[in-house]
């Protein structure tokens, strides 16, 4: 088949790899239809995560027709079109029993720290992706879902990770009627929660980038407020002057380790693995929520420290909560919405790339290039 694969930080390809096969009886082989570059992959891609390995195939989102099942496999058939969760979970252990598919414990040797991941490294497994023609789906009885009937092939793609993703960030912020609610980061997981937080009551949501072309989308497609950042001296103070000097009820970090850091944190993610990246949008968003207020983390952080103001949050008082997003337990809501009409999270779209193209794909997300917001991925089986 042909995939992607890592190459060494800002190197891929597309080439030839083997046909995945049924490695155990709950497994599945699934023919990816659509997959999708994510702001996460830029973390493999860059060279900031530790045990990216040469020949791994990146891709956490894609959908597809199910071609082989192995034989417990009782929930899908050959022929299926399934939407596959970005996190890969039992659906027994401790953590799965109450929804934390996203922090599964028996699917990856490094559990402790984080569940399984398709395509993203062996410190989330080492399960190769979707960015590719082929993929296999371990626990396929308990994972993927059939698409259902009307829902858009891109709407449910964009379900297995980025939409429900920044549905879940808002859920974490834990909302109420009438809240300010400031999302950093105009990405698709930031223009996501900002579009839910008004599903969940939001009185007003302000959206911080620096990039014009996110900022027309947040307020397009999320119906937010806007601020560049670039035209503040401080933006904790910009954003403070906008909620009467008290700071919003809710901020959402919808940017991670994708926030410009200085030299000696990119130097030692980058170099040494020693780094989760920048915490600049992590500390702005400690800085600009009030006081007992509620500060969720969506951007995606490696697994070393990276220099928060933890002091600062707990003399505030400020719950912070965060996680990988368990995906599938969104699905039902998010599907509700979509059919009521309420969200299209296809609209988030702005780039459809060959897979065999792949390459200049990651350097147009990356440098952030031609009003790219969000990237599918096209297999030459599509």
């Amino acid at each position: 088949m042909r995939a992607m694969t890592y190459r060494g930080p800002y190197k891929v390809r597309v080439e030839e790899k083997p046909d995945p096969r049924i490695e155990h009886p709950n497994d599945a082989i699934v023919r990816v239809e659509r997959a999708a570059i994510c702001g996460s992959d830029l973390h493999l891609f860059h060279g900031m995560l530790p045990d990216t390995r040469i020949g791994h195939t990146f891709g956490h989102e894609f959908i597809g027709r199910v071609e082989e099942v192995g034989p417990s496999v009782r929930n899908i058939s050959v022929g299926d079109r399934v939407m596959v969760p970005f996190n890969i979970f039992c659906g027994t252990c401790f953590f799965c029993a109450r929804g934390l598919f996203s922090n599964c414990h028996n699917v990856n040797a490094n559990a402790t720290a984080v569940g399984g991941i398709y395509g993203y490294s062996h410190t989330a497994g080492g399960f190769d992706g979707g960015q590719a023609e082929l993929v296999r789906v371990p626990f396929a009885d308990v994972g993927p879902a059939v698409i259902p009937e009307g829902l858009h092939d891109e709407d449910a793609l964009l379900l297995t990770d980025a939409f429900a993703t920044g549905y879940f960030g808002a859920q974490l912020g834990d909302i109420s009627e009438g809240d300010v609610v400031v999302v950093f980061g105009a990405g698709p997981i930031g223009l996501a929660a900002a579009r839910s937080a008004w599903l969940m009551g939001a009185g007003r949501v302000i959206v911080v980038d620096h990039l014009p072309f996110r900022l027309e989308k947040a307020q397009q497609f999320a119906f937010a407020e806007t601020v560049d950042f670039r035209e503040h001296k401080d933006v904790v103070v910009a954003l403070k002057k906008l909620t009467d000097g008290l700071g919003a009820d809710v901020v959402i970090d919808a940017v991670g380790a994708e926030a410009d850091g200085h030299l000696v944190q990119h130097v030692t993610s980058a170099k040494l693995k020693l780094q989760g990246g920048s915490p600049i949008a992590l500390n702005w968003a400690i800085d600009s929520v009030r006081k007992g207020g509620r500060v969720s983390v969506m951007g995606a952080y490696g697994p070393m420290f990276s220099a928060v103001k933890f002091g600062d949050a707990m003399n505030k008082g400020v719950t912070i909560r965060t996680n990988q997003a368990p995906v599938k337990r969104q699905w039902p809501r998010l599907i509700a919405h979509i059919q009521a009409g309420r969200i299209s999270p296809r609209d988030m779209i702005t780039h459809r790339i060959p897979l065999e193209h792949i390459a200049e794909g990651y350097h147009m997300v990356s440098a952030k290039l031609d009003g790219l917001i969000k990237a599918v991925i096209l297999p030459p089986t599509s």
